[in-house]
């Protein structure tokens, strides 16, 4: 799909490594927005060469890439310093991640890049946050989920704490680092003042759990694992069918909790005076599992998904990548997208976040090779092919 792209008029220095910062920015540039990602000319961004690869070619990096133009510049360097404050003189937002002080011992902290730049957004995301006790200290998405309580609840009762095999805590920052800055955008726009944007990722994270460290101050309780289970409601978990597939069953609303209780043959439990509370439902769940476990296990899976879409009750298949990219739901709002990539020909990818009447954004390339762009984003200030071989040779590019 092509259309107007709504943030076509913002430019994004994507200055961040790795993950929660680089994530924002490739949200910004889905919408049109030109991003152009600034690596260091002899190392590049980790995240090129993190996880899997094809022909050597780093497929994560595809899509953390994708729709940003790629160019090298040495930041600590006085010529690269000179060079990146040219850049920062027409854009709209820098996202960096750099420890706190960094920026500040080059010489281009926030404070100089807005004396340049006043409605210039800076969009600052580190572990812990700019000040404080652990400012300074390196930390990753993996010390996010074991600090912000996500790694204590998860996993199953009598196991160990659990971390995500993903980059949980870097994604949900991501996504807040990408409405931090739209939101400064909208104040920009209203008072032509830019701003500091300060996000640590110990924090979005935590708060996706809810009210766990309300129900604490609170009450006094801390939230146990339960394995799939929840403690908010109940039936609520995975089963096996008979085929040996795995489904996965949530009946938050008391009405469809009634709905599964009945199907199941089970009108008994769904009568009982507690019933009717999701909290009392989950205190009871090891009856309710054991009666809708058994029913489901004694059914093949498609007896079992067509007699829950008569109750009208959710349920899905547990799927590993090869069913996601095959359903039919997510094919017929489009959420896989097929683009063409210079290395690798077709390549099967998730898409936009969402989809928009008049603004639907566009995957317009994936990932670029390391410093692609440098010439052509050099040249767009004005500089000739004398000065930029001059920087090349200086290795500030």
């Amino acid at each position: 799909m092509t259309g107007p792209e709504a943030l076509s008029d913002l430019k994004v220095l994507d200055i961040a490594t790795l993950f929660a910062g680089p994530t924002s920015a490739t949200l910004l540039a889905d919408f049109g927005a030109d991003v152009i990602k600034i690596e260091h000319p002899t190392r590049p961004d980790p995240a090129r060469t993190h996880g899997q690869s094809k022909n050597g070619v780093g497929l994560w990096w595809k899509i953390l890439g994708r729709n940003k133009r790629a160019i090298t510049l040495n930041l600590s360097s006085p010529e690269g310093q000179e060079v990146f404050l040219e850049l920062v003189k027409t854009a709209d937002v820098v996202i960096e991640n750099f420890r706190p002080g960094t920026l500040e011992r080059w010489g281009i902290g926030p404070e100089r890049l807005l004396e340049i730049n006043p409605r210039l957004i800076v969009t600052r995301v580190t572990g812990f946050g700019q000040y404080g006790p652990r400012a300074k200290e390196p930390a990753f998405g993996t010390i996010a989920e074991a600090m912000s309580g996500f790694a204590h609840s998860t996993g199953q009762p009598d196991g160990p704490p659990t971390l995500p095999p993903l980059a949980l805590a870097d994604n949900i920052s991501g996504l807040a680092a990408s409405i931090a800055t739209l939101t400064a955008v909208h104040h920009r726009e209203r008072t032509g003042k830019g701003q500091i944007i300060d996000l640590a990722i110990i924090e979005p994270i935590m708060h996706m759990l809810g009210a766990q460290v309300t129900i604490y101050d609170q009450l006094g309780i801390i939230t146990q694992r339960k394995g799939n289970r929840s403690e908010n409601n109940a039936p609520r978990n995975t089963y096996k069918t008979a085929d040996g597939d795995w489904v996965a069953i949530s009946s938050s609303a008391d009405s469809i909790a009634d709905r599964v209780m009945r199907m199941v043959g089970r009108a008994d439990i769904a009568e009982q005076p507690w019933f009717g509370s999701g909290f009392e439902r989950a205190r009871h769940a090891d009856e309710i599992d054991d009666a809708v476990g058994s029913w489901i296990a004694e059914r093949p899976t498609d007896e079992v998904m067509a007699e829950f879409s008569k109750a009208e009750a959710a349920i899905g298949l547990v799927y590993d990548a090869s069913r996601v990219i095959e359903d039919e739901q997510y094919n017929a709002i489009g959420a896989i997208a097929t683009v063409e990539d210079e290395d690798l020909g077709p390549v099967r990818m998730p898409n936009l976040l969402f989809r928009m009447s008049e603004t639907p954004g566009a995957i317009r390339h994936t990932g670029r090779g390391h410093g692609a762009d440098t010439d052509a984003v050099l040249s767009e200030l004005g500089l000739g092919a004398e000065r930029i071989a001059e920087l090349r040779a200086a290795g500030a590019i």
